[in-house]
């Protein structure tokens, strides 16, 4: 503290001490985790997209299913890419990461229960499909419908 006797006035500095606590994380494992997040993420936005070039190509509705899939995925792309940044300024907080984590779990186990009652639930699923209209069938001879048959029986088995 500095004072002056000819003018009565005093002089404060106040320092403001700043403590940011950093983490450091076990580098094989985030790296593991977050490639195989990476690769699962991006492997669900092909084949989703994909189902919905098939289902536009087909002329049939896209189911709500599809794109719920590809953002869940494309929002774990972008939480990857919200923890790359945050490790790159030794910022990343385990909260953030088990909290971020849950939630696109949670987001993708609805998805996943969604499209198993699809393929083999008790209405319309792909398995009473392939039941009706593969497995009742038995064409025979050289033509396209016996094609076309073995085709869908090989994607049905």
């Amino acid at each position: 503290m500095v004072a002056s006797t000819v003018t009565g006035s005093s002089l404060y500095e106040r320092r403001v001490v700043e403590r940011v606590h950093r983490y450091q994380w076990p580098g094989i494992q985030l790296n593991l985790w977050i490639l195989v997040m990476l690769a699962a993420s991006c492997l669900i936005i092909g084949v989703f997209a994909s189902f919905i070039d098939i289902q536009q190509q087909l002329l049939l509705p896209i189911p709500w299913y599809f794109p719920y899939y590809i953002t869940v995925a494309s929002l774990v792309v972008l939480f990857i890419g919200l923890l790359l940044w945050l490790v790159y300024q030794r910022r990343l907080l385990p909260a953030i990461v088990m909290i971020g984590a849950f939630i696109l779990f949670i987001l993708w186990f609805v998805g996943l229960v969604v499209v198993s009652i699809q393929l083999w639930g008790p209405d319309g699923s792909v398995s009473s499909n392939c039941n009706l209209a593969v497995f009742n069938r038995n064409p025979t001879g050289q033509s396209l419908d016996t094609l076309a048959w073995l085709q869908q029986r090989s994607i049905c088995e």
